[in-house]
Order: structure tokens, then C-alpha cells, then sequence
């Protein structure tokens, strides 16, 4: 389970750092998309540390469902933005697939509680 842990917080980090470099072009009539991407982001990983810090499992559950929520807002940011071409689909299955991973891992920590 620690594994879990980490690298969901490794995927996350991952996450962000692509977002700051594939985001980087925004019109800035659509900063406003990229900008709740970014903040997003980062709500997530501090979403991450608290899930990873916090003892009762009811509160952890609560984090990780949290969590969960917050990357399906970030994937359908991603997804406006594909749709209103502000980014390729390259651009998106890139970041698509780190959101993949962290859904993953995340649900598995979460199904590791129940």
C-alpha cells in the first residue's frame, strides 16, 4: 500500500510538470481554462499529502474520493480544451494518460481501505 501512496504523489508531480510545459501556449482569451488546470493540479497534491498523512480511514476515504473528483474535473478541463482546439490531441492523450494513472493507483488505494 505505500507504494500506492507514493506513486500516486510521483504521478501527480508528474502531472504538473506537464501541464506547465504543455499548457504553455493558452490564447489568453482561454487563460481561464488553463489557469483552473493548473490550480487543480495542485489542489490535488494537496489532496495527496493530506490522504497520505491522516490516520482515521473514514477521513482518508474521504480524501481519496476527493481526490478522485479533482482528477475528472482536470480530465475534463483537458477535454474543453481539446474541443475548443486549444490544444492538440497529441497535447491531450499525453496528459490523458498520466490522469489514467492517477485514477488508477488512487482507486486501488482507496479499494485497499474498504
Amino acid at each position: 500500500m505505500k507504494v500506492e501512496k507514493f506513486k500516486v504523489i510521483e504521478f501527480i508531480r508528474q502531472l504538473i510538470l506537464a501541464v506547465d510545459k504543455e499548457l504553455d501556449n493558452f490564447p489568453k482569451k482561454d487563460v481561464e481554462i488553463k489557469n483552473r488546470i493548473r490550480t487543480s493540479s495542485y489542489d490535488l497534491l494537496e489532496l495527496a499529502y493530506e490522504a497520505n498523512t491522516v490516520e482515521d480511514i473514514e477521513l482518508k476515504k474521504i480524501q481519496l474520493t476527493k481526490m478522485v473528483s479533482r482528477v475528472k474535473i482536470i480530465d475534463f478541463l483537458l477535454n474543453l480544451s481539446l474541443d475548443k482546439a486549444l490544444i492538440t490531441q497529441k497535447k491531450y492523450y499525453k496528459l490523458a494518460a498520466r490522469i489514467d494513472d492517477i485514477i488508477k493507483y488512487t482507486t486501488g488505494w482507496l479499494k485497499s481501505l474498504k
